[in-house]
């Protein structure tokens, strides 16, 4: 059941496609704001209230299972229950960062006003904790004419250069306008070169969001209190706001973007849309997002098309994104470190979904509730395991840098939940529910920590081996459970499985 996140921004309760609404331009903007195109569409209206979550059908699995399924439905009906709120708080926050936008793009047409904002509420809406809200400003600027290259060090004090992915963006001289946004560096053979500077876009832009501010608070558009660039810092790059929605205060972090179209996707050979409506890797990285690495070079986002790819997800049969929402409300309350940290991220959550996506493609394994959740949860459990979860658009890109303590000590904390579910299911705002008291499964263990190399042990038979051992394996089809029946026989074998 796609989510009302999904309707359009109308008052009449409809739920179209998002492909079916018009770009609508927000009322009162300066001409030559002209929206640029999104996926899903903008719109100039409110989102509207959620509606009651998808209920979930009466587990198949065991019956103590069964019986706590109204523990699943009601712990998501108190955290969809608070989205409704969560919407209008972002549109009140959105509308007063437009009214700053429009005012720079007043100034300097070369900063474009995005309007196609629902990505970013739709994102912001799912997630349990005030997380940075990621606003692109495009650049007016033929991002097809532009050459990248891999990030030269221009001189002694470059940074940036070092980062997966960076690049510079040179500017040939066909491309005009752009001179004071612009450096000279060399390449690798000593030609001199044209680069369009990051650095020099953020200062412009950064020294325009500050005239914006005083001149709104002059016409009285900004009222005491809506708005503080306090965390605006030299070298950042990106330029965080802090902007009141209600009662809270959302931090937008504001980049400008550079966007190119791209002739071959980054799919690192995935074309298929295996689990994904069809056409959706190709439409979500259609275009290549470019934002600033340093001062010197720029760096490919991901950050939109893995929104694209999200909403796409939602458009498909099953509980898909409430197994989502109970995970991140877990991930807020429950599995955080003792001194407030997230060592786990919603990001690391949106990834892990859209693995699950492409590795359970079958409709069957999103029939219900709880076993829609754990076919995030196997994945999950096997990344923390190995310390790795792959980027899913880059999949050589592991997104498990951090502190490795933290993700040893993180691995029995979901384990438990996998193991009693029950235990967990509950909304509260005090200390973290203890995981202590639930045996750890080594036959579980030994598994998750089977060798990855080459990609090994990364499809459905072998998540769906987790599946069996985790006691919430009921698919029907005979293919499928043949592969998965020659699978667990060969690990056993292998390693010593408990029956």
């Amino acid at each position: 059941m796609p989510s009302a996140l999904q309707c359009s921004r109308g008052d009449d309760g409809a739920a179209p496609s998002p492909g079916s609404a018009l770009p609508l331009a927000r009322p009162g903007s300066h001409p030559g704001a002209t929206p640029q195109p999104g996926f899903p569409p903008p719109s100039s209206h409110s989102l509207p209230a959620l509606p009651p979550t998808e209920l979930c059908a009466r587990s198949r699995a065991a019956p103590a299972m069964a019986a706590g399924g109204c523990r699943w439905r009601s712990c998501l009906e108190v955290v969809a229950s608070r989205q409704g709120q969560r919407v209008q708080h972002f549109q009140q926050a959105e509308d007063i960062l437009l009214t700053l936008l429009e005012h720079i793009h007043a100034e300097e047409p070369r900063f474009l006003v995005d309007y196609s904002r629902n990505l970013e509420a739709f994102e912001f809406v799912l997630c349990a904790s005030e997380d940075a809200v990621v606003v692109e400003v495009p650049l007016r600027i033929d991002g097809d004419a532009l050459r990248v290259r891999l990030c030269q060090a221009m001189d002694s004090g470059s940074t940036g250069h070092g980062q997966l992915g960076a690049c510079s963006l040179e500017v040939p001289s066909a491309v005009t306008g752009v001179e004071d946004w612009s450096s000279t560096g060399t390449t690798d053979s000593m030609e001199q070169v044209r680069c369009l500077a990051p650095g020099k876009v953020l200062q412009h832009l950064k020294e325009l969001l500050v005239s914006a501010i005083v001149q709104c608070q002059r016409r009285s558009l900004l009222q005491p209190g809506d708005l503080s660039a306090e965390n605006l810092k030299e070298g950042a790059t990106e330029l965080p706001l802090l902007v009141r929605g209600g009662w809270r205060t959302i931090r937008f972090d504001v980049v400008p973007v550079v966007r190119r179209r791209q002739e071959t996707p980054g799919l690192d050979g995935r074309q298929r849309d295996r689990g994904f409506p069809e056409g959706t890797l190709q439409k979500a990285t259609a275009d290549a997002h470019f934002v600033p690495a340093s001062n010197h070079c720029w760096r490919p986002s991901t950050h939109l098309p893995i929104l694209k790819l999200l909403w796409a997800v939602d458009t498909l049969q099953g509980p898909r994104l409430d197994s989502l929402r109970l995970l991140e409300q877990l991930r807020s309350q429950d599995w955080r470190e003792e001194d407030g940290r997230d060592g786990l991220t919603f990001n690391h959550l949106k990834m892990v979904l859209l693995w699950s996506t492409e590795l359970f493609p079958s409709p069957e394994d999103w029939q219900d509730l709880e076993g829609s959740v754990y076919r995030l949860l196997v994945v999950l459990l096997r990344c923390l395991a190995t310390q790795c979860l792959p980027h899913f658009l880059h999949p050589e890109q592991n997104l498990f840098q951090g502190d490795p303590q933290h993700l040893a000590s993180l691995y029995p904390k979901v384990e438990a939940f996998a193991r009693d579910p029950a235990r967990f299911l509950r909304f509260h705002f005090g200390l973290p529910t203890r995981a202590d008291g639930v045996q750890a499964d080594p036959a579980l263990r030994a598994l998750l920590q089977l060798p990855a190399k080459d990609g090994a042990h990364w499809d459905t038979a072998y998540f769906d081996v987790l599946l069996s051992q985790l006691q919430v394996y009921h698919i029907q089809d005979a293919t499928r459970r043949s592969a998965m029946s020659w699978l667990l026989n060969k690990l056993r074998r292998d390693i010593p499985l408990q029956s």
